[in-house]
């Protein structure tokens, strides 16, 4: 028997598939007879793009990182999918002639009416080497190129055996995939390290090729699409081998565009969300039917990590947990430290981590992290059930910053029950956050499926449909894109266009002004002094001198309230009154020295020695200086292995 695995794109260059290298290597340890072979046609046609002219890193990153919300990628391999080069054309200049730019209209427009002859040359490729299956991944937007090579393979070898996995296929969204095309024999619903080679074991006689009892299978049955029950127990993260991305690197030496990005491995240690299990934030729909968390023994992820940058030699890596282990920390992490490598992670973590914390991730090479910030306001946070305060958040970007750590995040708005109340004091004091780690963005939020405003419409989001990418992709009924679809269109909650302006006006402004903003402090016992670079602070130079002041700034590196600052003083020095202390946190909010929301505050200066360095990085990162190609705040954060 001999399987073929294929990423296609939009699955980024810059990494191998994890997916599919655990796959093979699961493959591989099972069936030793098996032949399976890993296709890198995300790679194939970049090299095709590049051979087009005019087409090179900067549109394959729009389609695969920066457009996941418009479905541009997935709408340009309808044209293969449907084999129509002109496939709804005038509807996909409607929809979007308003929101994508000229040239970015332009690339999608000539994509979409040569991807065919694409499609067609990679089938006829792989059908040349003969393999009895087919296995395609489907996540973010690989979603129709997968099908639109699938079809064509099943035209061109209807004895080949086709199988789709990914995210895109859980749930309820494979069993439409399976329903609604025909040309695939199978798709795999959740995790598919015990699925597939139970599949596989079918289609080679045992169990006389009864594929009844794989749980989570659509299969076929009188050709009539039935999807078997889901899994009763999750993976345990013993079953989870060591990915093999060898095909990744041969097929990236041969590849005319091995310069557009620099590689970085994906390593995971752990799936599903210890957050989310107890407080699944409202907005999110990541992990799908599989939140539970498990994590591999620290044992197996510090020497799986170390292995992967010995035998590749790549330094770069990103995790795909969706979350820190927080055990991590005193093993894998500590560990890290001390390795023979220099290593730049990018990682997921909670903002409430303490400062000691962040420099445990510093040491251990993780350089840049998503933290699941979102807001500032704790009101809006609590609507989220985030678990953390808008001064945590802060203190999250302090600290970051005083570490040197990059920290990837997006504002969100738009959810029941928020009012303007809830950002216009927040957008007030941004000015004096200028010096910290800006926003990426900011958006009203998508409804999402498996998230528990998706689940549960009485939280606000009742009225909904299926995004109008799928209708201007898919050649489906609507009844068939709201099991199939991923993002939803619902009516606006929350905050007004107006304010929502205001607040990206202002972000805009903080993103702006990072660059050249500075704040930091030196603590020398008996005084503090403090540096100012920001453009809205005239002051350059303070001193604190008085012992209590010295003491409530002090106090400040945690959020607190004056009723805690007012107990402070009279336990360590001079006893404040709370009108001497309000006094005192208002005119440090003038002069930008805290941050204060709800009844909390917390100080916003950096560490001057650290502060430093994070200004070398800044500077260095301006002048081309090296960075992780991956950007954790444009991406979807939901990577999930089948």
């Amino acid at each position: 028997m001999k399987i073929t695995l294929v990423c296609m794109p939009w699955a980024t260059t810059a990494t191998p598939s994890l997916a599919l290298g655990i796959l093979s290597r699961r493959i591989a340890n099972t069936f030793p007879e098996v032949a399976t072979e890993t296709v890198y046609a995300n790679i194939d046609f970049a090299d095709w793009m590049d051979e087009q002219g005019g087409l090179g890193a900067a549109e394959y990153s729009f389609f695969s990182l920066h457009s996941y919300f418009l479905g541009c990628g997935d709408w340009v391999f309808s044209s293969a999918l449907y084999d129509d080069s002109c496939w709804r054309v005038d509807e996909f200049r409607g929809a979007y002639q308003n929101r994508i730019t000229a040239d970015q209209m332009e690339a999608s427009l000539r994509l979409h009416q040569l991807v065919p002859e694409f499609i067609d040359a990679m089938a006829r490729r792989i059908v040349a080497g003969e393999p009895d299956v087919v296995g395609a991944t489907s996540t973010f937007q690989q979603n129709v190129a997968s099908l639109a090579l699938l079809r064509r393979i099943k035209e061109l070898s209807p004895a080949t055996k086709t199988v789709m996995g990914g995210a895109n296929c859980d749930g309820p969204q494979g069993e439409a995939l399976h329903r609604n095309f025909a040309f695939l024999d199978y798709v795999v619903r959740g995790e598919a390290e015990r699925t597939f080679p139970e599949l596989v074991a079918a289609l080679k006689g045992d169990h006389g090729g009864d594929t009844s009892h794989i749980a989570g299978l659509c299969r076929r049955d009188g050709g009539r699409s039935v999807s078997n029950p889901p899994a009763e127990r999750l993976l345990a993260p013993s079953e989870i081998p060591s990915p093999d991305y060898d095909p990744y690197f041969e097929r990236l030496r041969r590849s005319r565009v091995q310069s557009w990005y620099e590689t970085v491995l994906t390593v995971e240690g752990a799936r599903g969300c210890w957050w989310g299990e107890k407080h699944h934030c409202t907005f999110c729909g990541l992990n799908g039917s599989a939140m539970t968390f498990r994590s591999k023994s620290p044992h197996t992820y510090l020497e799986e990590i170390l292995t992967l940058a010995e035998r590749h030699h790549v330094l770069d890596f990103y995790a795909v947990d969706n979350i820190l282990e927080m055990s991590y920390l005193d093993s894998v992490l500590d560990r890290l430290a001390e390795a023979p490598f220099d290593l730049r992670i990018q990682y997921e973590v909670k903002s409430n981590m303490k400062l000691s914390q962040i420099g445990q991730m510093r040491r251990a090479g993780v350089v840049s992290v998503q933290a699941g910030i979102e807001s500032l306001s704790t009101r809006v946070l609590k609507i989220m059930d985030k678990g953390v305060s808008g001064t945590h958040n802060v203190r999250f970007l302090r600290d970051a910053e005083s570490n040197s750590l990059s920290v990837a995040w997006n504002y969100l708005y738009g959810f029941p029950g928020e009012t303007a109340e809830d950002y216009l004091p927040i957008i007030e004091q941004l000015p004096a956050l200028h010096h910290l780690h800006p926003s990426n963005g900011v958006n009203r939020i998508a409804l999402e499926r498996f998230s528990p405003y998706f689940d549960r419409p009485e939280l606000g989001f009742a009225e909904r449909r299926p995004q109008e990418q799928y209708q201007v992709t898919y050649d489906l009924p609507e009844s068939e894109l709201a099991d199939l679809a991923y993002v939803f269109e619902t009516p606006s909650q929350g905050i007004d266009a107006k304010v929502a302006e205001r607040l990206k006006q202002a972000l805009d402004e903080w993103g702006s002004n990072y660059i050249h903003s500075r704040l930091s402090y030196v603590d020398h016992g008996d005084r503090i002094e403090l540096t100012n670079s920001r453009p809205d602070f005239a002051w350059r130079t303070m001193t604190l001198r008085d012992a209590t002041e010295v003491e409530l700034f002090r106090a400040l590196h945690d959020p607190r309230s004056a009723d805690q600052l007012v107990r402070r003083t009279a336990k360590s020095c001079t006893a404040w009154d709370r009108e001497r202390v309000e006094s005192l946190l208002a005119d440090w909010r003038r002069q930008g020295l805290v941050f204060i929301e709800g009844d909390r505050a917390v100080h916003v200066a950096t560490d001057h020695e650290n502060q430093l360095i994070c200004r070398i990085r800044r500077e260095s990162d301006q002048t081309g200086g090296p960075e992780l190609a991956l950007d954790l705040a444009e991406e979807p954060t939901c990577v999930k292995i089948s």
